[in-house]
């Protein structure tokens, strides 16, 4: 059963600058005219589209740690073998949570620097979310690829550079626990459950009965400012902490993420619609230096780049190749507690991503230039 709390004033509170964005989100929202009309149908699409599904995700996910008591880095540690492909596995899962757990038994001792290479290429991060809601086919083919490329780095890694082996132990922690369950919390699921009815509706298609037109745009606005709260009070980075409830971590890490996809939304709309720029037209133009772009952009930490460059491709905007090369370069909020760890294995490792991250997406653009895109 839910408990639900206060949680210490000391580690929670509405947090300014975040504020500032939330109220200018809202803002936007409720314009009157074209500015408010675009915002508010951003807010849905990015809310049914990818929000809900994430939600989902997580949920189940945490739900299964929780209830069936798996503990990731016990197993990595036995299964020597598998450590690669295990790894790989848990970098290729969406989102930035099994990276970061691969990261989390390294520090710990128990896996080595070729497990990491493994996650790090691996992984796509939160902007697999993104792809997997909106273009479904081409995520059945980045996301294997990504982890087919990312045992074979940690393998050949394991083979050129096996002195770096497993590292020694240290304590390393992901974040500290929030504590009880939300009431927010409570919110954001008791929105997300019939989100996600609608989310699957839209997804084949269904059109929703002219009586109850209004409900989509409401629950969607309802899930995103929820969200919005949760994420203004958040101190959220990386991971959350496997202490707190299924739901507060589902409703976490989905708020953050979510805020990502709006940012990335809104800004390719509002370039197109205000600014009025032909944003095809400038990619076109530049399309054999895209794949690059990609990789190059992969290279900074975080998941928002990332999402950008996903909703880049959606939009049309850019090649598969370079799609492809970010997803195999990018390390996404993972690199960020690599860098806590080990600061030149961190920096090591991201560059080695870079030379697969070439050879696929140039190896893409050059034999099937128009794969996917």
């Amino acid at each position: 059963m839910l408990t639900v709390d206060r949680i210490d004033a000391a580690r929670q509170g509405i947090r300014p600058r975040r504020l500032i964005v939330v109220v200018a989100i809202a803002i936007a929202a409720m314009s009157p005219g074209i500015l408010g009309e675009v915002t508010r149908q951003l807010l849905v699409d990015a809310y049914l589209q990818v929000s809900v599904f994430v939600a989902a995700t997580f949920l189940l996910f945490y739900s299964a740690e929780r209830y069936f008591n798996f503990d990731v880095l016990q197993y990595l540690a036995r299964g020597r073998a598998w450590a690669i492909p295990v790894a790989a596995g848990l970098g290729a899962t969406p989102g930035c949570g099994g990276a970061v757990m691969v990261v989390a038994a390294y520090s710990s001792g128990n896996v080595g620097f070729g497990a990491v290479v493994a996650a790090l290429t691996a992984t796509m991060g939160d902007a697999a979310f993104l792809l997997i809601a909106v273009r479904p086919d081409a995520a059945a083919v980045v996301l294997p690829t990504a982890f087919l490329v990312g045992v074979i780095s940690g393998w050949v890694i394991n083979w050129l550079l096996p002195d770096l082996g497993i590292r020694r132990r240290t304590n390393y922690e992901v974040a500290a626990p929030i504590g009880r369950t939300r009431l927010l919390d409570v919110g954001y699921l008791a929105a997300a459950i019939p989100g996600l009815a609608l989310g699957i509706l839209l997804l084949f298609q269904v059109e929703v009965s002219a009586s109850i037109a209004w409900l989509p745009s409401t629950v969607a606005l309802c899930g995103i400012g929820t969200g919005l709260l949760i994420w203004a009070n958040s101190r959220f980075k990386t991971l959350s902490h496997s202490d707190d409830s299924p739901v507060t971590r589902m409703a976490e890490e989905t708020s953050f993420v979510t805020l990502w996809v709006i940012a990335a939304f809104l800004l390719y709309e509002y370039l197109a619609v205000f600014a009025g720029l032909d944003l095809a037209s400038l990619f076109q133009a530049a399309a054999p230096l895209l794949p690059l772009v990609g990789i190059i952009v992969g290279f900074i930490p975080g998941c928002g780049p990332q999402l950008l460059v996903t909703a880049l491709y959606i939009n049309g905007l850019i090649p598969f190749a370079a799609l492809l090369g970010n997803a195999v370069s990018n390390d996404g909020d993972a690199l960020f507690p690599a860098i806590a760890v080990d600061p030149k294995a961190a920096v090591l490792a991201t560059l080695i991503s870079g030379v697969p991250a070439l050879l696929v997406a140039y190896g893409f653009f050059s034999l099937v230039p128009n794969f996917m895109n």
